[in-house]
């Protein structure tokens, strides 16, 4: 089974480049991030008549998580637990049912800038809520995946400028502390299961040539429960889409499982 994350930074403005990657990379199962679009205005039809289910949790102009399967999908939920009153959609979990049942989790952590201030303040309380809902996927001791953009860098060799980023949101020492100790609960960062090298990245900024001169930056990932990363086979990054025509600032991740 591969499965895919991808933040496509508006689904208008991607609705060639997304097509033709999916086409290329044939993923069975895609989380994006930062559709920008309400539910009723997705277009499910680019999807569909390529086989896949689509189940979207939109928000207008901003935000906006979206699963895409080929594979059947059960009890779809929308919005992290813990924020009744959290009005950005940026959070969407299913079962996909394949050769084994995989629990994915589609999230768009807040960016946090500026910080200090109340979007970080956000940040934080949303990490901690994710934190609660990593506990409970590992305590059902079952195959799970929380994929899409962290908006952290993990560490200094995830940044190809790491002192540019100190005082920023995704590199603050609360932020990395914060992705730490989910991932010390027990989960596995699978693109570093894999590779431990340098100079990979997920995300080049529009400006100052970020791309051309590869500044870039992993904010994407993966993180598998134990019982996810035992059928761990790959990890890899679609670093070519990014020169594309009207590419995404982000690229797509991916995963192959043994399910």
């Amino acid at each position: 089974m591969k499965i895919a994350t991808f933040n496509i930074n508006g689904i208008k403005a991607r609705a060639e480049a997304l097509p033709a990657w999916l086409d290329e990379a044939e993923p069975d199962v895609v989380l994006l991030q930062e559709i920008k679009s309400i539910d009723q205005n997705f277009p499910r039809e680019l999807f569909e008549d390529r086989g896949y289910n689509v189940e979207t949790h939109g928000q207008k102009s901003f935000n906006g998580v979206a699963i895409l399967s080929k594979l059947p999908l059960e009890d779809v939920t929308r919005g992290l637990p813990g924020g009744d009153d959290d009005e950005q959609a940026r959070w969407i979990e299913a079962t996909v049912v394949g050769k084994t049942a995989i629990r994915v989790c589609g999230l768009y952590l807040p960016n946090g800038n500026p910080a200090p201030g109340p979007k970080y303040d956000y940040k934080l309380t949303w990490m901690e809520r994710l934190r609660s809902r990593a506990k409970e996927l590992l305590s059902q001791e079952e195959p799970a995946i929380m994929a899409g953009d962290y908006n952290v860098i993990p560490q200094d060799i995830d940044a190809a400028r790491p002192d540019v980023w100190r005082t920023d949101a995704l590199a603050l020492p609360q932020s990395r502390a914060a992705f730490r100790q989910i991932l010390n609960l027990g989960f596995t960062d699978a693109l570093r299961a894999r590779t431990q090298a340098p100079d990979i990245y997920s995300f080049w900024d529009y400006q100052a040539g970020a791309w051309q001169k590869n500044d870039g930056i992993r904010i994407d990932h993966f993180l598998l429960t134990p019982q996810c990363a035992d059928l761990l086979l790959d990890c890899q990054i679609d670093k070519h889409i990014r020169g594309h025509d009207k590419p995404s600032d982000h690229v797509p991740v991916w995963v192959e499982l043994d399910a």
